[in-house]
C-alpha cells in the first residue's frame, strides 16, 4: 500500500481553511469565564466608551490654538479659572484665554480640545506659562473614541484572550455568546506501548508519549479532550475504538498505525468499516509525511505519526488548524517571526522541512540556533523555541539567511536543553552486544 494522495503543506493549509464543518452549539458565559473562548456573534457598544472627554496627563486643559507658537523663550499666557476634581463635572465651559486644571483621567470642561502637561507649564498665581504647545485632541481621550455607542466593536469567529474581555468590561458587557468548544478523544496505537505511568518495562515496551503531549496541546488550544488510551494493532480494537469515539467526539486523533506498514491499520479501518471520506493520506513535509485525515459524518479523524516528535510538530502545525475551524474560529494565524540562522538548514527541493530552533535576541533581531539530534528524540524539543520552515521550493538554508519560525510557545524563550546529543551511542551499545 502506498501513500495516495499526498499533499503539499500549501495545500494542506488551504484545504483547512476551506473545509466544510458542521454548525456548533451556542452558549451564554459569564464575561470572566469567556478567556480562551470563541465568540458566537458579534458585539455591539451598548453605550459610549468613555462616556466622557478625559485627560491622559496631569496638565491644564486649553484650546490648542491658543497655545501655537509658544516656546521657552515665548510662553502663551492664560488664565487659570479652577480645576477639574477626580469623578466630578467641570462647574464650567473653558472660554478664550483661559485654562483649568485636570488629573490624569479628568473630565475635559466644555469648550477645551487638548492638554498641556504640567512639565510644560508654570504657574504664576492665577496666570499660566505655556512653554510648549500643543495639537487639538493631544494627552486627550474623546468620548466615544474607544467605541461609540451602537458599533460593531468584535466580530463573530474571534478568540477572546485577557486584551478582549477588558475591552468588554469596559462596555459594561456581563455575558458573551460563545460556541461549545469542540471534543476530542486521543488515542495512540501500536502492541509495544504501554501507559507513561508504567514503572518497569519489559524489554520490547514503550511508555506512551503521544497521548500526554496531544492531549495537552488541545486542551491548551480549548478543546474539551479525552485521552482514549492504547489501542492495539488489531481491525477490530481499531473499530471498536474509533467507533465508541465517533459518537460523542468532533475529532478522533490516532498517533501511529497511518504510515505504509502491513500493521498501519487506520485507513483500512475507516474506509473498510465506516466508508470514510479521506481528505489526504500523506503530507509533503519532514517531519511527519504519514499524517491522514478523514471524515465519517460529521466527525473527523487525524491520523498523526507513530514517531512522537514527528506527531507533536504535526498536530502543532496542523491539528491546531483543524481545532481552529471546529471551534469556529475565523482566522488560525499561528505566531512566526523572522530569524536569522546559526547554521545552514538542508532540505530537499518539493517537501516541505521543519527544524527545532531555539531563538536568541541581538541587537540585529532573532538568530535561530537549530537544536541538534535525530527527529525521533523528544528531547529536542525541550530546548526548542520554535520550528524553522524550509518551504518545498527552496533546497535550503545558508547560515546567516532569514527563514520563518513559528514559535512553539509564547510565553518566554526557552532554556538550553541540560543534556547534549549522545555522540557515538550506537557505537558503544554495538561494543557491548559483541
Amino acid at each position: 500500500m502506498e501513500l495516495f494522495r499526498v499533499l503539499s503543506v500549501a495545500d494542506v493549509r488551504k484545504l483547512l481553511d476551506a473545509l466544510p464543518v458542521p454548525s456548533r452549539r451556542v452558549e451564554e458565559v459569564p464575561l470572566l469565564r469567556a478567556a480562551g473562548r470563541v465568540l458566537a456573534r458579534g458585539v455591539r457598544a451598548p453605550e459610549d466608551v468613555p462616556a466622557f472627554s478625559r485627560s491622559t496627563v496631569d496638565g491644564y486643559a486649553v484650546i490648542a490654538r491658543e497655545t501655537f507658537g509658544a516656546g521657552e523663550s515665548t510662553p502663551t499666557l492664560l488664565e487659570v479659572v479652577g480645576e477639574v476634581r477626580m469623578g466630578e463635572i467641570p462647574r464650567r465651559r473653558l472660554e478664550e484665554g483661559e485654562a483649568m486644571y485636570v488629573p490624569t483621567g479628568g473630565m475635559l470642561p466644555e469648550g477645551a480640545d487638548a492638554v498641556v502637561a504640567v512639565e510644560h507649564v508654570e504657574v504664576m498665581g492665577a496666570l499660566l506659562n505655556v512653554y510648549r504647545a500643543v495639537s487639538p485632541g493631544q494627552n486627550v481621550i474623546f468620548r466615544g473614541e474607544d467605541a461609540l455607542a451602537g458599533e460593531d466593536v468584535l466580530g463573530p469567529g474571534m478568540r477572546l484572550r485577557a486584551y478582549e474581555i477588558a475591552y468588554l468590561a469596559g462596555l459594561g458587557v456581563r455575558e458573551v455568546p460563545v460556541y461549545v468548544p469542540p471534543t476530542v478523544t486521543v488515542f495512540s496505537t501500536g502492541d509495544e506501548l504501554v501507559p507513561h505511568e508504567t514503572r518497569d518495562l519489559r524489554l520490547g515496551q514503550v511508555r506512551d508519549t503521544n497521548a500526554p503531549a496531544i492531549c495537552l496541546l488541545a486542551e491548551e488550544f480549548g478543546a474539551h479532550v479525552r485521552c482514549g488510551g492504547i489501542v492495539r494493532d488489531d481491525e477490530d480494537d481499531f473499530a471498536r475504538a474509533i467507533d465508541g469515539a465517533l459518537e460523542d467526539s468532533d475529532l478522533v486523533v490516532l498517533s501511529g498505525g497511518s504510515s505504509v506498514g502491513v500493521r498501519d491499520l487506520t485507513l483500512r479501518v475507516l474506509e473498510e468499516r465506516f466508508g470514510a471520506e479521506v481528505f489526504f493520506h500523506g503530507i509533503s513535509l519532514h517531519p511527519g509525511k504519514p499524517t491522514l485525515l478523514a471524515r465519517v459524518g460529521e466527525r473527523f479523524v487525524l491520523g498523526l505519526p507513530g514517531n512522537p516528535t514527528s506527531a507533536t510538530v504535526v498536530f502543532f502545525l496542523f491539528g491546531r488548524h483543524l481545532l481552529a475551524r471546529l471551534a469556529g474560529e475565523a482566522v488560525f494565524a499561528p505566531i512566526a517571526l523572522e530569524a536569522k540562522l546559526r547554521r545552514p538548514l538542508a532540505s530537499v527541493a518539493g517537501r516541505t522541512d521543519y527544524y527545532r530552533v531555539r531563538l536568541v535576541r541581538e541587537a540585529d533581531g532573532w538568530w535561530a540556533e537549530p537544536v541538534l539530534g535525530k527527529s525521533g528524540l523528544l528531547f529536542t524539543l525541550l530546548g526548542s523555541d520554535g520550528l524553522a520552515e524550509v518551504p518545498e521550493e527552496k533546497e535550503g538554508y545558508l547560515a546567516g539567511e532569514s527563514a520563518r519560525v513559528y514559535l512553539l510557545h509564547t510565553r518566554q524563550v526557552a532554556a538550553p536543553p541540560s543534556r547534549k546529543p549522545r555522540e557515538g551511542l550506537a557505537a558503544r551499545w554495538m561494543e557491548k552486544e559483541e
